[in-house]
């Protein structure tokens, strides 16, 4: 029996705490009696007990501190009012090392410390501002499980750490990881007749996605591959070679509902400070109130669905001054992350009528108090590519009878139901995507694109994979080559936004002349230059970038841009803004043109005979570039 040593209460953090001569435990229960199990790895039976003295209690919370140095050497578990009961808190997880191992179905699973050093060298977070990020999602076992992906640990961190050149290559700054906490990604289901009789059973089906209860403190171990560390070593060695390629970790928090505002803020914490994360995407049913106004966190991204309830409670003068809600761009943490841009840009871009208000509200937004992530393809629903590749969901293989998933995607196949091999249909779709490309990173906010998309994934019109652990939902990387043109083509919109702050500034656009150089910031035009029309039948809009508004690294003006977007399948001319003398309108992309040279590099593009009008083609997009004529 181990000796039981009395100190001072400390009330946080609950679970194990590691110290210099011991461990100090705190454990949650309303119970007349709480014991310490522990275990020697391997063996089934507790080979020791420890009791938790009432006399220690505060509250519903049990203490207990040992004088002991070989406690990293155990697992461990509790014992509460006779029932087996797994720490909440624990750092490190066993019993779940292998992915979707049926043999361990329904079987309890224990708590360890995480006791091993790591060596962070001189790791420093980027602290990218929202302006400047460019966001990426993936699944850390689809990103790399697939044969193609030419990685030695598929679908593990070190898969993900691999590709890390790919990313920073097509000029991603941060990577937003779906949930790393350990999860049971077994799913069950009660089978036998009656409720006594009622046993739990594999369904044959895993939770791929990994929402729902988990062990929030813990890094999921089946996404290591435990060649030379451990998970959490594994996990911290990716954060740290993302850092040093300059781009930031964000894993995505799902959390219950069930847990204490305070356990919220605890476990952010906990990840900040032990695994060098950058931000976090806060899923489920999370409060957020405490997190938003957590001093050891305002260095920290942190995305919701909304900030109401925050902003609500912030001061209010009609207006927004800094101070007053307002932060300035280094200091802006918070970010809605919601679909309503998804679903007005999908619209717009298969030509719905009454969407031109919307679009104008989406490319421009970019509020002071927060940043706006905008994306045209997420985790739940279509696809990029399926987007303009089906009609209708296709969910049949997750055994739902196709009634899972959303009934609205917004999405059109462009005339044939999936893959075809008709030229025409092929060719329109390609156009969509570049057009669907140019929606998301010409617009104000922060763009996040969803792994895979940039070269065509596709989900065979499944808009809801939660539970496909296969090719449905793991990136195929031949396509890599096959749609080489898309990725060129995302990997120089990414460049040409990175270059010319008018697509990413650091408030919003305020459409007026406030540097008195002769036009606004950004203008509003329809098929007649200086007059939008948003008309309910109006498909099309034109939008004047003024380069006098950013400048270029050498502190010159930056060019003049004008984006005409025609989402009418018919073609339609537009009037053009006149440019100063000596100046004039080339044309650098065209999507409705295949022959066109797209986001050139070298500073050329065809010059129009007519500075007058522009031509655009049906569902066609054409970027115009001011140039001093010689």
């Amino acid at each position: 029996m181990a000796e039981y040593r009395n100190r001072n209460r400390i009330l946080y953090p609950l679970g194990v705490t590691q110290e210099e001569n011991g461990v100090h435990i705190l454990v949650q229960g309303r119970a007349g009696e709480v014991r310490l199990l522990l275990y020697r790895p391997g063996e089934k039976k507790p080979c020791e007990e420890i009791s938790f003295d009432p006399k220690h209690r505060m509250g519903d919370v049990w203490e207990l501190a040992l004088d002991r140095t070989d406690f990293a050497s155990f697992e461990y578990n509790f014992m509460i009012d006779g029932k087996i009961v797994t720490d909440p808190h624990a750092r490190v997880i066993t019993g779940r090392e292998k992915w979707a191992d049926r043999k361990r179905a329904g079987k309890p699973v224990r708590g360890r410390v995480l006791s091993e050093e790591f060596d962070w060298e001189d790791d420093v977070n980027p602290e990218t501002p929202y302006a400047e990020t460019i966001l990426y999602k993936l699944h850390v076992r689809g990103f790399t499980a697939h044969v193609s992906s030419g990685v030695s640990a598929r679908g593990t961190y070190a898969g993900v750490m691999e590709k890390i050149p790919y990313l920073k290559e097509l000029g991603i700054t941060a990577v937003e990881l779906m949930p790393v906490t350990e999860f049971d990604e077994i799913m069950m289901s009660s089978s036998g007749s009656g409720f006594h009789n009622a046993k739990q059973e594999p369904t044959g089906y895993v939770n791929y996605w990994g929402y729902g209860p988990s062990y929030l403190y813990a890094v999921k171990t089946a996404y290591a591959s435990r060649e030379t560390m451990s998970a959490e070593g594994e996990f911290k060695t990716l954060v740290k070679e993302l850092h040093k390629a300059g781009i930031e970790c964000i894993p995505e928090m799902y959390f219950t509902g069930n847990e204490l505002p305070g356990e919220i803020l605890s476990v952010l914490r906990y990840w900040v400070e032990e695994y060098h994360v950058d931000g976090f995407h806060l899923t489920g049913f999370p409060d957020l109130s405490l997190a938003a106004e957590d001093p050891f966190l305002k260095r920290t991204k942190l995305f919701a669905e909304n900030w109401n309830d925050v902003m609500n409670r912030r001061p209010k003068h009609g207006y927004v001054t800094p101070g007053d809600g307002a932060v300035s761009v280094e200091e802006k943490n918070l970010a809605e992350y919601n679909m309503q841009f998804m679903e007005d840009m999908r619209r717009f871009l298969k030509g719905d009528e009454g969407m031109l208000s919307a679009f104008e509200l989406r490319n421009r937004r970019n509020p002071m108090e927060y940043a706006v992530i905008n994306y045209m393809a997420n985790t739940n629903g279509f696809t990029l590519m399926d987007t303009v590749s089906y009609d209708r969901k296709h969910n049949e293989k997750n055994g739902e009878e196709n009634r899972d998933g959303s009934n609205y995607n917004y999405s059109w196949n462009c005339g044939a139901e999936g893959p075809t091999r008709k030229k025409k249909i092929v060719e329109l779709r390609k156009q969509l995507l570049k057009n669907a490309y140019l929606l998301l990173f010409l617009s104000q906010g922060v763009p996040l694109l969803m792994a895979g998309d940039e070269f065509g994934n596709s989900q065979d019109g499944n808009n809801n994979a939660y539970c496909q652990d296969n090719a449905v939902s793991w990136l195929n990387w031949k396509l890599l080559e096959t749609h080489k043109d898309q990725v060129d083509f995302v990997k120089r919109l990414i460049a040409f936004r990175k270059a010319h702050k008018m697509f990413h500034m650091d408030r919003e656009p305020r459409i007026m002349d406030y540097k008195s150089c002769g036009r606004p910031d950004v203008s509003y035009h329809g098929e007649n230059a200086w007059k939008p029309e948003f008309e309910n039948f109006r498909r099309q809009f034109g939008i004047l970038y003024w380069g006098a508004y950013a400048k270029r690294p050498d502190g010159s003006d930056d060019a003049n841009f004008y984006v005409a977007y025609n989402m009418h399948w018919e073609p339609h001319m537009f009037g053009l803004p006149h440019l100063p003398k000596g100046a004039k309108w080339r044309v650098i992309c065209n999507t409705g043109d295949p022959d066109a040279a797209d986001l050139p590099t070298d500073g050329t593009g065809k010059v129009p005979k007519n500075q007058m009008m522009l031509a655009v083609p049906p569902r066609g997009i054409v970027i115009l570039e001011s140039f001093a004529e010689k």
